[in-house]
Formats: structure tokens, C-alpha cells, sequence
């Protein structure tokens, strides 16, 4: 038993683990490396470490030098007013949600959401109207909002507050944000956006246009997953002046008292490497992402997806729309021929001293940024092309389409009730007290305060039959309230 087992761990993963093509973007502090003000602040890292002391300013009340800092910030992304957030992009989603809505208010949900979201639906006691997620039968997961449902949700609920979004979702691909935004602010609907992993979105015109430019009412980012900043580092943009009192309350009162002046530094430097390098280090990388996905697709049985691989139009007005708007270009993922496993690829590059940020059934996810060197992405390819795909194979998944249930409850309104656990086999017409969410696809089945019907129950036995990974599912037991008596639906 090691005397610290956290410490001890960690060096021996960043000894075993030497290509990291995953969060964070730093990639080991190189992203500091390459500047003279990076190597400064590693070299005075723990003398940087302070607290709110005389001269060094206070994020909860900025007058010095954080509010110019922020100042900059919102410069150079185009918002009206920018924050850094120093308890991660959770943080800037629960700020968001609070500051824009009210109790009880109506909100309209993309169903593919990071469970940030579907926290702040409850502790906000928000009334959600879900939205479906397109599916790709090709990479087994779900690609962007159903621009058609969308449609349907929105004239039937044009009392709704406002819509959130995830842009881009976990695999890179971007809805199409600019007709969603125009939509919804026919009808007075404040767009919020969870954009997480596009912080870089914009600097270069291979990238999706960022959601700030968009003109999204407000935006949060992640430095930390893609840009040059310590993990649990965020930025909130806004665009929407008109609730900036209640922004500048709940980001507060959603941050540390005792920010972290190391985050701080940080998240001002992955600004300024951005504006300063990152068009000239960007076209740099995309030349040499674009090399080896060409040398990657050449290799039988796998093939690094583009756009054109998971587009899918709808006829929308009469008009054929692109359902997916973008695709995020500065990451890889891996998508397998049927009848091979992601899993099992991603333990092979594991194994290989190749850190993945995360794999499916069909699909291998690898995250770079402009500190990664050409060496990683040979060895990657050499890899690669060394893998004996007899030793992936996997049993066939065929993904389902899945329905949205009828609502019970609201899902705040489930935290006071009595539950219980159940066979998952005895669930049908409960209310779930979970979210049932598989891997793949990533989309909840069942969210809490849904009636479990027939579809929903048949899909979930068929992805435990398969083994597919299943969050909010205990022993293949389900948690359901302890009484339901057909009380309110909501349609």
C-alpha cells in the first residue's frame, strides 16, 4: 500500500503514458513551454499559488488587474462580457441557467446533454421540453438535433423561455446553431450554449464559427480541454446584456470563495497564446491532422471521419437544410468497420503508451491540440497500422431509435419523493427516478419523472443484453418512485 497513493499514481500514469491525445490541451505543459511569459509562470508556479492579497486584485469583485484581463477576454472573443471560471464549465452552465431563467419557467432541451444541464434543470425547477438527437447508424452515436422536431417542439411550446445547446457534442460534429438561434429568437427564446469543447472554435476558418459570433445570448467554453490552461479552467461569455446583474451574482455564488490565482494565470495565458499564435499554429496543425488522417484511412477497417461522412439534410420550409452545421477538424475520430470494437481499440492504444480521451462501440476519440508533435501522430499511425483487428472483434450492435416518454413529474419534483430499486424487468408503467443513458449512444432512453413504456423498456434489456455500458442502472435494477397512480402528464 502506497504511502500516497494519489501522488504515487499519478507519476506513474504521466511515466507510462508518454502521447497524449486527450485533455488536457497544454499536453503536459508544453503549452506553456513554448513562450518566455509560459515558462514563467511554471517557473514561479507554486510562488503564483496566492490569495486575494493587496495588489493581485479579487475575482469576486475585479478592479484591477482580472478586470482587464476580462476586459480582454471579451474583446477577443466578440462578447459583451466575458468571465473566467475557476470551478469548470459546470460552473458556467449552472451560472447560465440560474441567471437567464426562473422558477418554473418552460425550457427547451437538446436530449444529448452533459449532466451539468440536467442538474441545473432541477435545482432551477424548470419545466423541460426535450428535443431528439439524429443517430448515426454508421458511428453508432447521435450526431446533432433533429432540425424537424425542433420545428414541431418549438411551435408547440412558444411559451418556452429559451433552448440550451451542446455545440459541438462530445464527438466533434456541430448542429447547425446559426438556424437554431434564428428560430428561437422569433419567438423571444434566449439561446444558451454549452460549447464546452470549442473554446478554439473561430480561430481559423477550417474550425466551426464559434457560438459567441453566433450571437448566442450566452456561451460557455472550456479552456482546458482544448487551450492552454489548467484543468477546471472555463470561460462564460455574454451576449445578452439584459440579465448581467443576475450573471454577475450567480457566477459568483457558483465560483470558489478562495479562487485559485494558478487557474487565473492560466486561463489569461490560453487567451493570449490564442490571439497572439494560435491562426499561424492552428494552420500548422490542420495541415498535419489532415496528412495523417489521409495515411489513417488508408489503413483497412477504420477510417477517421469528415463532414461529409455523417451530414444529413432535412427538408425543412422547402428547403434542404444541413443538419449538421460543422465538424471539429482538430480531432480524430476513429470510426471502426462493423463487427470491430472501439473499446478494444482504445485499450490497444492505451497499452501502447497512446492515451485516448474516450472510445464506444464503434468509434475511438483522440483530442489534439497545437502543442501535440508530429512524432505522436507517426507513432500513432504506426500503431494503428500494427493492430490485428482479428483481436477487436465484437458482437454487432444495431443502434435503436429511441422515443421521448411521456413525463410524469418534473424531474425536480422527484427529489422528494420515495423510491425504490426494481428488476428492470418489473419497470414497465413506473416513473424512473434516473437517467437511463447507454454508451454508446450517449442519449438518455428514460430521464427522470418519465413513465416507463414499452419501447423504453425493450430498448434498455437489449443493450444490457448486448453488454452495453448503462448509466442510472444498478445490477440491472432501476430506481422508480415507491407510488405512481397515473397522476399529470406531460405531453
Amino acid at each position: 500500500m502506497p504511502e500516497l497513493p494519489i501522488l504515487e499514481g499519478i507519476l506513474e500514469y504521466v511515466k507510462n503514458n508518454n502521447i497524449q491525445l486527450c485533455m488536457p490541451g497544454h499536453k503536459g505543459g508544453r503549452g506553456f513551454l513554448e513562450t518566455t511569459i509560459g515558462k514563467d509562470f511554471l517557473k514561479n508556479l507554486l510562488k503564483c499559488d496566492i490569495t486575494e492579497v493587496e495588489g493581485v486584485d479579487n475575482l469576486h469583485n475585479p478592479q484591477g488587474i482580472i478586470k482587464e484581463s476580462m476586459e480582454l477576454l471579451a474583446k477577443f472573443y466578440g462578447s459583451k462580457k466575458s468571465y473566467f471560471l475557476v470551478n469548470g464549465s459546470t460552473s458556467g452552465n449552472l451560472a447560465m441557467i440560474f441567471s437567464s431563467f426562473n422558477e418554473g419557467d418552460k425550457v427547451l432541451i437538446e436530449r444529448n446533454c452533459h449532466r451539468s444541464i440536467f442538474n441545473a434543470i432541477i435545482m432551477r425547477k424548470l419545466k423541460p421540453v426535450y428535443i431528439n438527437n439524429l443517430m448515426s447508424h454508421t458511428l453508432n452515436a447521435p450526431v446533432c438535433i433533429d432540425l424537424e422536431h425542433f420545428l414541431q417542439v418549438l411551435n408547440k411550446n412558444k411559451d418556452a423561455k429559451g433552448i440550451i445547446v451542446t455545440y459541438p457534442n462530445y464527438y466533434g460534429i456541430c448542429s447547425n446553431l446559426e438556424y437554431i438561434i434564428k428560430q428561437a429568437k422569433k419567438h423571444n427564446m434566449k439561446v444558451l450554449v454549452d460549447s464546452a469543447h470549442g473554446a478554439h472554435f473561430g480561430i481559423h476558418n477550417d474550425l466551426p464559427q464559434s457560438a459567441v459570433k453566433l450571437n448566442a445570448d450566452m456561451v460557455v467554453t472550456s479552456t482546458h480541454k482544448t487551450l492552454s490552461s489548467l484543468t477546471q479552467t472555463s470561460y462564460l461569455h455574454v451576449n445578452n446584456m439584459e440579465d448581467i446583474g443576475k450573471v454577475d451574482f450567480y457566477v459568483s455564488a457558483f465560483l470558489s470563495t478562495s479562487p485559485s490565482y494558478l487557474f487565473l494565470c492560466s486561463m489569461d495565458y490560453a487567451r493570449y497564446y490564442l490571439q497572439t499564435y494560435g491562426r499561424q499554429k492552428y494552420e500548422k496543425m490542420l495541415n498535419m491532422l489532415g496528412y495523417y488522417k489521409d495515411k489513417i484511412n488508408s489503413i483497412k477497417g477504420m477510417k477517421v471521419i469528415s463532414k461529409k461522412d455523417i451530414n444529413i439534410k432535412q427538408k425543412i420550409d422547402l428547403y434542404q437544410l444541413d443538419s449538421v452545421y460543422d465538424i471539429d477538424n482538430t480531432r480524430y475520430v476513429i470510426n471502426l468497420k462493423e463487427g470491430y470494437s472501439g473499446y478494444l481499440l482504445g485499450n490497444y492504444l492505451r497499452k501502447n503508451n497512446i492515451q485516448v480521451e474516450m472510445s464506444d462501440h464503434s468509434n475511438v476519440v483522440l483530442i489534439f491540440s497545437p502543442f501535440n508533435e508530429e512524432w505522436e501522430l507517426e507513432k500513432l499511425y504506426n500503431v494503428l497500422k500494427r493492430c490485428d483487428l482479428n483481436k477487436i472483434k465484437v458482437e454487432k450492435l444495431d443502434l435503436l431509435e429511441y422515443n421521448i416518454p411521456i413525463m410524469a413529474y418534473m424531474p425536480f419534483e422527484i427529489m422528494d419523493k420515495k423510491k425504490k430499486y426494481i428488476d428492470i424487468k418489473d419497470s414497465l408503467g413506473k416513473v424512473s427516478a434516473a437517467n437511463v443513458v447507454p454508451y454508446p449512444p450517449g442519449v438518455p432512453l428514460i430521464n427522470m419523472g418519465e413513465i416507463i413504456d414499452d419501447v423504453t423498456l425493450n430498448s434498455i434489456c437489449y443493450y444490457i443484453n448486448k453488454g452495453v455500458d448503462i448509466l442510472g442502472l444498478e445490477d440491472n435494477k432501476i430506481r422508480v418512485i415507491d407510488e405512481f397512480n397515473g397522476g399529470q402528464k406531460y405531453e
